[in-house]
């Protein structure tokens, strides 16, 4: 038998196996339980999250044959389990919408949704990408989508919801699965590691992770792909020397770097970077992203929302105390700005440099809020001027000028402007 990839091997069989998507199995779960089960499901979704797994899972649950009505755990042993597994059901029918994407197509399905089923409780239309049928073939399945016959069940799946003509829709029960968090990910990997007696450290486990961008699969392809180059013993500097990807550690230093306004070390870690083949574009995404987090943790703390590991965390929270948040939305909206502007870019480092050093210098330039806060804090500090006598006031506009400059108010403010404001980025 032939060499079964990781991503295949270790594809979920049950409900609670799903990483990440919770909100979608239990709904399914308790449909199956309260014999709620819709005609039509459409599952939406980046790539690599597990919208085919699910579906060939609620498929099982459906059709196992070793219970007498639909249950939330198949026992992935009987026939019917089996042959969904393998994708040759003849009860559960698994269509590429790219490929079969025309009327004619559609009208063949319009046909054998009419024979009831061979050895299962339901027949069950599984398409995916639907997005790639027309207009007239997704208007040919509108009769058939809103009225089947009862032992019909049709399950959608694509990467792109919004192309996918209302009518369509509105006849089925939508589910938009998300990215899997990078700490779930680190823990789903973790365990396939010890499963498969391959040693790993948690950096490049983490590495592994963020590389991914949330797609569970893409992170088993990507280990699958480690453990053929390097054995059974991988550490983090094997995952960045092959994914181009920079430590965990040296993008914290740099956003350290930018929140200090310590340009030359960041300019130098920068050209680090550059020489060792590091993609640059991919950089400031999780520049972005740890900026992000930060913000986050600013203003609410540890938080689930957070894509974040216990050893983030601590880097996080002593960032936090140290940067003004206001200072830290600047350096996000510049790093976004930026990230747009490089995918188009053809010398990348040099725009990526001029963009930190705005993001330097925005992150060390006081705040205009800040300045009236100082501004106030000295004219409510400052003692009442003693009383003078009268004297006949300045006819000059020069001598009025001259008065104005040596009030000692105006003289703090003035050294106040000198030293920050002139900096102020509008």
């Amino acid at each position: 038998m032939g060499y079964e990839v990781l991503a295949r091997k270790w594809r979920p069989a049950q409900f609670d196996d799903v990483v990440g998507q919770a909100h979608v199995t239990q709904t399914l779960k308790n449909a199956i339980e309260a014999n709620r089960v819709a005609h039509a499901y459409l599952f939406v979704g980046p790539r690599g999250i597990g919208k085919t797994t699910l579906t060939r899972i609620f498929a099982k649950a459906l059709n196992c044959q070793k219970y007498d009505a639909p249950t939330t755990t198949p026992c992935g042993e009987c026939n019917l389990c089996r042959e969904i597994a393998a994708g040759n059901s003849f009860d559960v029918l698994e269509i590429d919408g790219a490929s079969n994407n025309g009327v004619d197509q559609v009208r063949d399905l319009r046909e054998q949704v009419q024979f009831s089923p061979a050895s299962g409780r339901f027949r069950i239309f599984i398409i995916d990408e639907v997005h790639m049928l027309t207009a007239q073939a997704f208007n040919a399945l509108l009769k058939t989508l809103e009225e089947p016959p009862p032992h019909v069940k049709f399950v959608f799946a694509t990467t792109e919801g919004d192309k996918i003509l209302p009518t369509i829709i509105s006849r089925c029960q939508r589910f938009d699965l998300r990215r899997i968090n990078t700490a779930l990910i680190v823990e789903r990997l973790r365990y396939i590691c010890d499963q498969e007696k391959v040693n790993i450290t948690d950096d490049a486990l983490l590495a592994i992770a963020r590389g991914a961008d949330g797609g569970m699969r893409d992170a088993l392809s990507a280990l699958d792909q480690l453990i053929s180059f390097k054995g059974d013993t991988l550490t983090e500097d094997d995952v960045l020397a092959v994914f181009g990807l920079v430590s965990r550690e040296a993008l914290e230093a740099l956003a350290g770097h930018i929140l200090c306004g310590e340009m030359g070390d960041m300019l130098r870690q920068v050209a680090n970077f550059d020489s060792a083949g590091k993609d640059l574009r991919r950089l400031v995404a999780e520049l972005l992203d740890h900026f992000r987090n930060l913000l986050v943790y600013q203003h609410v703390g540890e938080t689930e929302s957070l894509d974040a590991t216990a050893e983030q965390l601590q880097t996080l929270a002593a960032q936090a105390a140290a940067a003004d948040s206001s200072r830290v939305l600047r350096v996000a909206e510049l790093l976004a700005e930026s990230e747009g502007r490089l995918r188009h870019a053809l010398n990348v480092r040099t725009l990526l440099e001029t963009a930190l050093i705005r993001c330097a210098r925005a992150s060390t330039t006081a705040t205009v809020d800040e300045v009236i806060r100082r501004l106030n804090a000295i004219r409510t500090a400052e003692p009442p001027a003693a009383t003078a006598p009268a004297v006949a006031p300045p006819t000059s506009s020069g001598m009025r000028r001259q008065q104005y400059f040596d009030d000692p108010v105006v003289k703090r403010t003035m050294e106040i402007f000198d030293g920050d404001v002139a900096g102020i980025e509008e």
